[in-house]
């Protein structure tokens, strides 16, 4: 996915300390939770009460949020399909260098391409780079429930035809490509979607059970 090609002449250097020591330092493992789903689906809720739970627990995790990320590291991006891919490939490689110090890194991104969520978990699985784990949440959510929340009002602009550019808005005129195989599936239950609370407790459990939680 890398637009500069590998040259020749870079060359990956091996340090003393590695990913075991981190994780033996903080006694926990490293590894990406990644948190996809149509604007409005709860995403950032999620990432940010998982943050605090697992903060509460004594484990270091830390955020990468799809708007706060385009305030600094990707500013230069707009929303086209090649600057979507671009935006997800750079999350992707911080959220490996986050594993890699043994931190638990939530990414928290609409990510609507299957192929470049495909792309950041292959990123994950190269014994000879970063061992670690990308863990794909699905904040499973129907349209019409996002675009009831509307917290930012994008849905409103889109139906309007206000948002313009290269590509549309994910949801309305441009295709969200849910995962085929995801590790945590959020949806709601008899109609009722979960609590903050209860989702973090989902994604815990599973970390948990996984052994993320212990180095």
């Amino acid at each position: 996915m890398s637009t500069m090609g590998n040259p020749a002449n870079v060359f990956w250097h091996d340090c003393t300390v590695g990913k075991a020591e981190r994780q033996k330092l903080i006694n926990q493992q490293g590894c990406v939770v990644w948190i996809t789903g149509l604007s409005g689906s709860g995403k950032s809720t999620l990432a940010c009460s998982l943050d605090r739970e697992l903060h509460s627990r004594g484990k270091l995790s830390y955020v990468l949020d799809g708007d706060n990320v385009r305030h600094g590291l990707n500013k230069n991006l707009g929303f086209s399909p090649e600057d979507r891919t671009e935006n997800i490939r750079r999350v992707g490689e911080v959220a490996t260098l986050f594993a890699d110090a043994g931190l638990i890194c939530i990414a928290s991104l609409i990510s609507p391409y299957r192929k470049d969520r495909d792309a950041c978990r292959a990123m994950l699985t190269d014994a000879n780079f970063i061992e670690a784990m990308l863990l794909s949440v699905f904040m499973n959510m129907p349209l019409e429930v996002c675009e009831g929340r509307d917290p930012k009002g994008l849905y409103k602009l889109a139906r309007a035809g206000k948002i313009k550019g290269t590509a549309g808005f994910t949801g309305i005129d441009d295709p969200y490509e849910p995962p085929l195989n995801c590790e945590i599936n959020i949806e709601q239950k008899d109609g009722v979607c979960p609590t903050p609370s209860e989702m973090a407790g989902q994604v815990v459990s599973y970390l948990d059970e996984k052994g993320f939680l212990h180095a």
